[in-house]
């Protein structure tokens, strides 16, 4: 799939596709962080037919809405695809020397080579944590990596 970024000087960035079934979408990502979902006319091209104005959270909500269903595809596509590789989700307990900690403090990748893809909190994909990210008691990490790395790694979540 083709996406065409295009600068809107004083607005900030429009990327746009079309889809499989020949809906033009675009979204307008301002320079004041509000974004907006335009999907166009079918007949006009060049006309919209709805804009959907997002905040930050609407906006973080719809990119875990649609992205948590393709991290589990590509992640069994990639098992499938390399040998020895494996996921594992491993819980935050209350109690774990990281419960209330962040992704910074664990230094998982460091410690471990095997990488955190995401975090589920109460049903919730958190997709990439940042080092910043807080873990609490109730997370399920989802841990990338071989078999010896996904155990350190929860070797570490669990004793520090």
């Amino acid at each position: 799939m083709e996406i065409v970024q295009t600068a809107l000087p004083g607005i900030g960035l429009k990327h746009e596709f079309t889809t499989q079934s020949g809906r033009r979408i675009a979204v307008v990502s301002h320079r004041t962080g509000r974004r907006d979902v335009v999907i166009y006319d079918r007949s006009d091209p060049d006309r919209a037919c709805e804009a959907v104005q997002l905040n930050d959270e609407e906006a973080d909500a719809l990119v875990e809405l649609l992205g948590a269903p393709r991290i589990v595809q590509r992640l069994n596509a990639l098992h499938r695809e390399i040998e020895g590789l494996v996921s594992v989700q491993l819980p935050i307990t209350p109690g774990s020397p990281y419960d209330g900690r962040t992704m910074g403090d664990a230094r998982i990748r460091t410690r471990t080579g095997a990488s955190v893809v995401a975090v589920v909190r109460s049903g919730q994909v958190k997709a990439s944590p940042t080092p910043d990210f807080s873990f609490e008691a109730g997370d399920i990490v989802v841990v990338v990596g071989d078999q010896e790395t996904t155990s350190s790694v929860a070797d570490i979540l669990t004793a520090g």
